[in-house]
């Protein structure tokens, strides 16, 4: 099993923490994984992305020209990364704000209303990337929510465990949207 995955938006919107997540709960698993974030100098409100490879063999290079999952919350993003896409793959973006669809048939696509479900149901924006994680292992389950719970707790600092109950609610609120 070899996953190649993409996370993209602005800095802010946690693409890169969602990315060491999936990586640290592949670990806690037995897997191989390679992480690679990229953003600009800005960071906050500027691009970023975060390549994650997750598999049971070794990976022969972190660097991919095409992806298994897409993941995206903005609109430049899902631009530039949609055509990305393999046949077959998967394609998660934020429909609350991106107002122009994809238009691939050839994969597996769920626009999802992240930051609106974050926003007013969870009442904190911050998790919007937990609620597409959510939704990502629920299309793909790749790794087990169990794990990413314990990733949490490896991955927040201890100030701020008192969240991983709201992540954690997250999670289940972005699997629940997926059918």
């Amino acid at each position: 099993m070899l996953k190649e995955m993409i996370f993209a938006g602005f800095g802010g919107q946690g693409v890169l923490s969602m990315g060491k997540l999936i990586a640290y709960a592949a670990m806690k698993e037995d897997k191989e994984i390679s992480w690679m974030p990229s953003y600009g100098p800005e960071m906050r409100g500027g691009t970023a992305n975060c390549m994650v490879n997750v598999s049971t063999d070794p990976i022969s290079s972190p660097i991919v020209q095409a992806y298994d999952i897409v993941v995206v919350f903005n609109l430049p993003s899902l631009h530039k990364f949609e055509p990305m896409v393999k046949p077959g793959g998967v394609l998660i973006w934020e429909s609350s704000t991106i107002k122009e669809a994809p238009t691939r048939t050839d994969i597996r696509i769920f626009g999802l209303p992240f930051i609106e479900k974050a926003t007013n149901e969870l009442k904190n924006t911050k998790v919007m990337n937990m609620i597409a994680l959510g939704a990502l292992i629920k299309a793909d389950p790749f790794v087990k929510k169990e794990t990413l719970i314990l990733a949490l707790k490896d991955t927040l600092p201890e100030r701020h465990h008192k969240l991983i109950p709201l992540n954690e609610q997250a999670i289940d609120m972005g699997m629940s949207m997926v059918d």
